[in-house]
């Protein structure tokens, strides 16, 4: 008999591959992809022709630590963070990305970051 632990992951891989399988980034249009631990949230701009990472912005980005104050919540902080990989992305000339929300639900801390990045400018 497996563990609970074991079928959760086995899940959440699955999850993670059947998403991945329907979306692919390109220069022009970079994959955003949405990572989330239990205290902060992460997302990167992704070329998947070259396998490079155009743009990386978390709620530890030194900038972005400066901006966010103790009251905030855990969606705030996402919404925060959105709004500023919409901002340097356009800044690079990223306009059109394609959204990866990972193994998440599109609902909670990952919803609040797709808003921020819309609008912040970014088309999905």
């Amino acid at each position: 008999m497996r563990s609970k632990s074991t079928n959760k992951k086995k899940s959440s891989e699955r999850r993670q591959k059947r998403v991945r399988q329907k979306i692919q980034g390109t220069p022009e249009r970079p994959r955003l992809s949405v990572y989330r631990s239990l205290g902060q949230i992460y997302a990167q701009l992704i070329d998947d022709l070259t396998q490079k990472t155009l743009l990386s912005v978390s709620s530890l980005t030194p900038e972005l630590v400066k901006e966010l104050t103790e009251k905030d919540n855990k969606n705030q902080m996402a919404r925060k963070v959105g709004l500023y990989l919409a901002k340097s992305a356009l800044e690079k000339g990223i306009v059109n990305v394609v959204f990866d929300r990972n193994r998440y639900i599109y609902h909670g801390r990952v919803k609040a970051l797709a808003e921020g990045a819309r609008e912040g400018g970014l088309k999905f």
